[in-house]
């Protein structure tokens, strides 16, 4: 197990180093009452005192229901200061707007939501001098299990090394409050859904094939299919280069 007092100090220095070499005056995180959230936001926090965490409920009734409800209790806890953005309406109008030109699929239409939050989240940003932190951990970022130019767009993360095993252990160290650590890891996206459902994979095996290797070959095989399919999320943009003779 990870020295967390350790990681904790370091992390908050990683941070400060960040605000600090970027002239920024502040941090701005989505706030979603989830464990990434809630572990960016204390940290965030410990390193600069006017960080504030967006609830952005954006149509999904959890939204405004059970994540709401966590995000701002993790926040009270933590002296965390908060702001609610409700996007539904934005999410609606935009959807309208696209389906008079074009056919929108499932996927097209469920990362409507994570790229609206980021906007918000950057248009904060960019009004206040703020950065914005990103809540992404290492198992959903191998698996490719976060939305481009949504979730994934971020100035820095402070737990992108993490897996989940690791994002409960460093939330026990802090005595985050129990429903964080007993809340099944979802993205909220729309009402039922949770990642490990819509992976078909539990993120236990996940983490043990990061950390261990050890995983069994249905496991294995479903690893590789999401990161393999997943990899241009990872990497910059192709650009054009010209080729030197």
């Amino acid at each position: 197990m990870r020295d967390y007092g350790l990681e904790t100090k370091k992390r908050i220095e990683f941070i400060r180093g960040v605000i600090g070499s970027a002239g920024a005056d502040g941090i701005v995180y989505g706030n979603s009452g989830g464990k990434d959230s809630a572990l960016v936001g204390i940290l965030c926090k410990m390193a600069c005192d006017n960080t504030v965490g967006i609830i952005m409920p954006c149509g999904s009734k959890r939204n405004y229901e059970m994540d709401k409800t966590d995000a701002e209790k993790i926040a009270g806890q933590y002296n965390i200061a908060t702001r609610l953005i409700d996007l539904s309406d934005v999410k609606d109008s935009l959807t309208r707007a696209i389906g008079e030109k074009a056919r929108l699929n499932e996927a097209a239409f469920t990362n409507i939501a994570p790229r609206l939050r980021m906007a918000t989240l950057y248009a904060v940003a960019s009004s206040e001098n703020r950065l914005v932190a990103g809540t992404g951990n290492r198992s959903e970022g191998y698996m490719g299990y976060f939305t481009k130019w949504g979730d994934g767009a971020f100035d820095f993360n402070p737990i992108a090394d993490l897996t989940v095993t690791e994002i409960y252990e460093f939330l026990r160290h802090l005595d985050a409050p129990g429903f964080i650590i007993s809340k099944a890891p979802s993205a909220g996206l729309f009402d039922g859904q949770t990642d490990e459902a819509e992976m078909h994979i539990t993120y236990r095996s996940i983490d043990n094939f990061l950390l261990s290797g050890e995983v069994n070959k249905n496991d294995l095989a479903v690893i590789e299919k999401f990161h393999k399919t997943s990899e241009h999320k990872r990497k910059m943009p192709l650009t054009y280069e010209e080729k030197k003779t």
